[in-house]
């Protein structure tokens, strides 16, 4: 991941975290034209988040937003 999108990663990671997100609905939000700019596919590809429905941030991913210093919801 590069130290342009790790922070756009983190972005994307709490926004699902933080209450359940459509598939539809992470694809509007998050979606670009930039093809340098792949911050969805970042996180898919990094374990991060699971493409289901709703999208879910996986156990790696909170993690990953934890030793970030982010948001990380409390266990269900």
């Amino acid at each position: 991941m590069s130290e342009v999108t790790n922070p756009l990663v983190l972005d994307l990671l709490e926004w699902v975290a933080r209450q359940p997100r459509s598939h539809a609905e992470a694809m509007e939000a998050w979606r670009t034209s930039c093809p340098r700019l792949t911050v969805w596919e970042e996180a898919i590809d990094s374990g991060f988040l699971l493409r289901a429905e709703p999208v879910q941030v996986t156990s790696l991913g909170l993690r990953f937003l934890a030793a970030n210093g982010r948001w990380v919801p409390p266990p269900a």
